[in-house]
């Protein structure tokens, strides 16, 4: 029988060439998606090494955005007994611009910053290494990482200028010297390096610095001395040089876990997707070789000599599709990095990593999904009695689907009630209700789809019409085995429903944002910047100096602290409120006074809190702070949760990460906005990464940020379509071959070429339609109800892109049609003559 098994995998080539095909597309995904954070975490891992090395104890604060270590602890420290040296260190995020001081350095998502020098008799660790000049020695003197300085196109002698988010007007700098940060270069890391001085001027406030390296003395043991630290200093974090590395690695492992978790999830849609069809492959061939089986099971095979021939031509498909997708997964990660990097996304680069682990993951799922989708037609095989089977003239159609449509209505009415129920509230309870929802419809549609072919392919038979005979014939073969009719659709069906959703979910976004800002925003222009940089303070000075005709300037910051041991994002204006955006107050004033705390209803509803409360917060430092909420507001995303007066903010923010933003900037009455245009252009034009929008502008920049997201999500649901697509080809072609006899006594009696072509073609035309149709409704279903559980975060206008639908409808079709060319091909060069004579 193993003999059996493998000549019958060789004597079909082409069927083997397709089933092993969706097993390696999706296995390529699972192997892609570790392949490339493995290869991310090496690399990190790689560059944390050079780390802090030759520090004995660090000593800092616990939370990232606090204002750092006091500087009265740093003179204390360098007190402490058994304390050789301590080496205070600065920094915060800059903007680096080329020469002309026109055009920003771009780094895409890797850091830019500015950080203080120490000469080699105050440092602690291994001194820089300098390629090419010196370090700073004056105010308006800056070295630049060898990365940072081929970014900008700067060598020694140049001169340029850095623009510091917190500070004022862009500072002229000259590059002293070029040197190499360790584990850093090729990443996109820009760090230009001050004097000690301007570094505490530009990036603190005077009393604090971001952390301390220590060098123990002569005969002190490194743990001793950072035991003894921190049992002094609590309320901070006191770490030897492995345990600041094994920090960093954590902090870079937690963020590179939700990307694998994002692509992984993406992976086993295609792997489900391609579940089906290997399911649905080997439905289709064991019931064409029935009669082979039969024959086998006359002569003596027995019944589990049957089921495991066909198990081992699934072995042998899954170990064959398992190792070309996890070397196509090595290829699509090389791919992913490449595009990335293109983008300038700032990722460090670095050699492919291949665990074991990915490719024991990847061998066992595929080889897992492609048995356990070929073992119940296998057992089906075997209790088919022999001389029924080779009776039979046709592939048996299976059971009566009345038990299985019966528990696909069950289970629609079961996931149709979550979905609306989930829908009723918001947050994460909600969206899991909604998810439980919506495994239990598409369960249904797997289940119900073979009786919901049947009159919906009827219905959509009109489309064939206009073709005539050819065209009732199609929907006559397309109806007449709803099985396959519903596995092939329901592949497309799963990669329609999400792309639809996923459609509905950035249309509605976007609706939402233009709303918001259409009715929450006031003023006439808004300053943004990119992430992270916003709107430089010195940006709004000039604007506030400079442009006449403006009645009000007001900057929204965020600020973090916790309230009730939770962090909470909260926003703090520098102006008035009420002129530049329109607040529905539900009770109180929209001005903030001091210590004042304006909070959202749903954070009021939350916490019990209303006008006149007196509230506890604490700062990141664990400083604890009283403050009286002022007023409730409608939720706001543009505000957030929490609203805190600029008072609070100065005391709870780092100096080094002042920023906006955006800045609302408010004309007064009878102001000529194009000459104010023009005007604030002009102000902002030495901070270069300011943009100046109208309300239009703004609507559309963040609906452009909303379409790179998609793009994102629409790029890896390709791969569902595709697989989708090859299924579609796949059956056809199975589908093919099981109406040889059929087809040849089509063309004997007179039927042509192009007519066989166009039935083929017109068949596949309504299994993509009503595949298509299914799944848009599933979506769209699925897309409202998740919708309304996010209304608490702002995305409370629901819209349906319906020329987007249609067009996704239509393309499924010519998708239909497209992928019906080879089998129709193959279909109508079927001889005649030999075709009848075929057993």
């Amino acid at each position: 029988m193993r003999k059996v098994a493998l000549r019958n995998l060789a004597a079909h080539k082409v069927r083997l060439a397709l089933t092993v095909l969706s097993v390696v597309l999706g296995t390529a995904f699972i192997s892609g998606s570790f392949v490339f954070t493995d290869t991310l975490q090496r690399t990190f891992d790689s560059i944390f090494e050079g780390q802090a090395q030759g520090v004995d104890v660090r000593v800092g604060p616990k939370a990232q955005q606090s204002l750092g270590l006091p500087t009265n602890i740093v003179d204390a420290l360098a007190k402490t007994e058994g304390v050789d040296r301590v080496a205070p260190a600065v920094n915060g995020p800059i903007v680096l611009l080329d020469p002309a001081g026109k055009k920003a350095v771009q780094t895409g998502g890797a850091p830019s910053f500015g950080l203080s020098y120490l000469p080699p008799e105050k440092s602690v660790g291994e001194p820089q290494k300098f390629v090419a000049g010196g370090p700073p020695t004056r105010d308006g003197e800056i070295a630049l990482n060898t990365t940072g300085a081929e970014k900008a196109g700067l060598g020694v002698g140049d001169k340029t200028k850095v623009l510091i988010p917190s500070k004022g007007d862009p500072i002229e700098v000259t590059v002293t010297g070029i040197y190499e940060m360790p584990g850093t270069e090729g990443g996109g890391v820009v760090a230009a390096m001050f004097t000690e001085p301007q570094g505490r001027k530009l990036f603190t406030d005077g009393t604090h610095v971001a952390y301390a390296d220590i060098a123990a003395a002569p005969g002190t043991s490194p743990d001793d001395l950072r035991d003894r630290l921190a049992a002094g200093l609590p309320d901070y974090k006191v770490q030897n040089a492995d345990e600041v590395r094994e920090d960093m690695k954590k902090q870079i492992s937690e963020a590179l876990t939700f990307i694998n978790y994002f692509l992984l999830a993406f992976g086993a849609i295609a792997l489900i997707v391609g579940t089906f069809i290997i399911y649905n492959t080997f439905s289709m061939i064991v019931a064409q070789r029935l009669r082979e089986l039969a024959l086998l099971r006359a002569i003596g095979a027995s019944r589990k000599q049957v089921g495991r021939s066909v198990v081992g031509e699934a072995v042998v498909i899954g170990v064959i599709g398992s190792m070309i997708g996890l070397a196509a997964g090595i290829g699509l990660a090389f791919g992913l990095s490449a595009l990335l990097n293109a983008f300038d996304l700032g990722l460090p680069t670095g050699s492919l990593t291949v665990l074991p682990r990915t490719a024991i993951v990847a061998l066992l799922v595929g080889l897992i999904v492609t048995v356990a989708s070929a073992y119940a037609p296998a057992r089906r095989a075997a209790k088919v009695p022999p001389v029924e089977a080779m009776r039979s003239e046709f592939a048996s159609t299976g059971d009566s689907l009345h038990l299985r449509t019966a528990v696909g209505a069950v289970l629609a009415v079961i996931g149709g009630v979550l979905v609306y129920v989930g829908a009723q509230g918001t947050g994460k309870g909600a969206a899991v209700t909604v998810g439980l929802g919506a495994l239990g419809l598409i369960l249904a549609v797997l289940l119900a789809a073979p009786a919901l072919s049947r009159p919906m392919v009827i219905v959509l038979g009109v489309l064939t019409r206009p073709f005539g005979p050819i065209g009732q014939m199609a929907r006559n073969n397309a109806v007449r085995n709803p099985r396959r009719t519903a596995a092939t659709a329901f592949a497309l069906t799963l990669g329609l429903m999400l792309v639809s959703a996923i459609g509905i979910l950035g249309a509605s976004a976007k609706t939402s944002v233009s709303v918001l800002i259409d009715k929450g925003v006031k003023a006439e222009y808004v300053l943004a910047g990119p992430q992270m940089i916003g709107a430089p303070i010195g940006a709004v000075d000039a604007v506030r100096t400079q442009v006449p005709g403006i009645s009000d300037v007001t900057g929204i910051r965020v600020v973090a602290f916790k309230v009730d041991g939770e962090q909470v994002g909260a926003t703090s204006p520098d102006g008035p409120l009420d002129p530049v955006m329109d607040i529905d107050m539900l009770s109180g004033s929209s001005t903030v006074p001091e210590r004042g705390l304006l909070v959202d209803e749903t954070a009021a509803e939350e916490r019990g809190w209303q006008q006149g409360d007196n509230v506890e917060i604490t700062s990141l430092d664990g400083k604890k702070l009283e403050l009286t909420v002022s007023g409730v507001y409608a939720n706001n995303p543009l505000l957030g949760p929490m609203v805190v007066d600029p008072g609070v903010y100065e005391q709870l923010m780092p100096q080094s990460l002042r920023t906006n933003i955006f800045v609302l900037v408010k004309a007064e009455p009878g102001a000529d906005l194009t000459a104010m245009r023009t005007n604030l252009e002009k102000a902002t034009e030495p901070f270069v990464v300011v943009q100046v929008q109208d309300r239009e502008e703004f609507k559309g920049a963040q609906g452009k940020q909303i379409n790179t997201l998609l793009a994102i999500l629409y790029g890896l649901l390709a791969l569902a379509v595709v697989i989708a697509v090859l299924g579609i080809i796949n059956t056809l072609a199975l589908s093919v071959v099981e109406r040889r006899r059929e087809i040849g006594m089509l063309r004997a009696v007179g039927t042509q070429r192009a007519q066989v072509r166009r039935t083929i073609y017109l068949e596949s035309m309504l299994i993509a339609i009503f595949g298509a149709i299914v799944g848009l409704v599933l979506g769209i279903a699925l897309g409202v109800g998740f919708l309304r559980t996010l209304r608490d975060m702002g995305i409370d206008q629901i819209t349906i892109p319906w020329t987007q639908l249609v067009s996704v409808l239509i393309a499924s079709a010519v998708v239909g049609v497209l992928a019906a060319v080879w089998p129709g091909i193959r279909a109508a060069r079927t001889p005649p003559l030999a075709a009848i004579a075929d057993l």
